[in-house]
């Protein structure tokens, strides 16, 4: 059957001209399924004007022609529709800021934080201006993920400017207390302290700003997803099925407050012997992808466990920094591009096409 990059790399040649890009790189495809020879997806176009009648059924045809003419393609099946895209309205949170993505997980232990910052320096180093949002009160990791520390410098009384760290903005709650202090707060402490990050915070002309979720559903999360202008979120887990069972619940909880899930990646698909570049698959690997399917969501692809990976977070420089060529550092650029392509089509920021993937306590 034909990979999803294949099936992606088909759809390029349906070109959208009114805002000169193909339907993928205008984000208009989306909850692209291949299972067996069956290729099912809407096609979500949107235009700044009126589309002239019959205009979505010949790219509704355009599409199903590209997708059937690849080996292996038994059927297609395209939801399409067109709609007028709204002048953008400025945000009273993270106003210049294109996409907030939240990075989740339904428990802890599954590499979500480093997911986290590797996909968002995996969008810096194509080229996309990025931020990122340490939303985990109870744990941070992203100062020490970093190598940053030092406090915030305040632009007011009451707002702060984020850390600079490898050419991204940074936000943690760890800039603001002792490393070695507990963080003993009720919830409605966590609340604001969540409040002021997202509203007192200046992030400034941003395309992307990823949010490190802190682990599980409570309160924290229902924070995030009802504040922050979520474009979308990500679901990370690990293949075994204790994980995966979790990171159900943790999207039926994106989907019940009307946040889109872009998609599930797979950490720790496989371990990759250090020298011989063998792939074991210690984990059960393919849950992931087996789970995206059963929900019908897109499966954005696996990040490896290999070694070096963890060390690299504990000493400042996070793998795609301290090895972009290593296999997890080329999953975690595939990884940039998948989640880009699966942004909502509305949205004002950069797709996978127009980047170079190659306060106060």
């Amino acid at each position: 059957m034909p990979s999803i990059q294949e099936v992606y790399g088909a759809l390029k040649a349906v070109k959208l001209p009114q805002i000169d890009k193909d339907v993928v790189s205008a984000g208009a495809v989306r909850k692209l399924v291949v299972s067996g020879g069956a290729v099912s997806f809407d096609l979500a176009v949107s235009l700044p004007e009126a589309a002239p009648e019959g205009w979505l059924d010949a790219r509704k045809n355009e599409a199903e022609a590209a997708v059937k003419a690849l080996d292996g393609v038994s059927s297609v099946h395209i939801d399409a529709s067109v709609s007028v895209r709204a002048a953008p309205e400025k945000r009273a949170v993270m106003p210049d800021v294109k996409h907030v993505i939240a990075v989740a997980s339904g428990k802890g232990g599954v590499g979500k934080s480093t997911t986290a910052a590797n996909l968002a320096l995996a969008l810096a180093r194509a080229g996309a201006r990025v931020g990122l949002l340490d939303a985990d009160i109870y744990g941070p990791s992203m100062p020490t993920m970093f190598g940053a520390s030092g406090r915030p410098e305040p632009v007011s009384d009451k707002l702060v400017k984020p850390l600079d760290a490898h050419g991204i903005k940074l936000m943690s709650i760890g800039f603001l207390v002792d490393p070695d202090t507990p963080m003993v707060w009720r919830g409605p402490m966590v609340h604001g302290a969540l409040n002021q990050f997202l509203e007192q915070v200046v992030w400034g002309e941003l395309d992307y700003v990823i949010v490190d979720m802190p682990p599980g559903t409570g309160d924290a999360q229902l924070t995030l997803t009802q504040k922050a202008p979520l474009s979308g979120a990500v679901i990370v887990t690990t293949p075994q099925q204790v994980s995966l069972v979790d990171a159900r619940k943790g999207l039926k909880m994106f989907e019940q407050v009307k946040v889109p899930v872009l998609g599930i990646i797979e950490n720790m698909s496989v371990f990759i012997c250090d020298g011989c570049d063998k792939e074991h698959e210690i984990f059960l690997r393919g849950g992931g992808a087996r789970t995206a399917k059963e929900l019908g969501v897109p499966f954005l692809g696996e990040v490896p466990l290999q070694a070096g990976l963890a060390a690299s977070g504990d000493e400042g420089e996070p793998i795609v920094v301290r090895a972009p060529d290593s296999p997890a550092g080329k999953a975690f650029a595939s990884l940039a591009k998948s989640v880009m392509q699966a942004l909502p089509a509305a949205s004002n920021g950069p797709t996978g096409s127009d980047l170079n993937l190659s306060w106060q306590s």
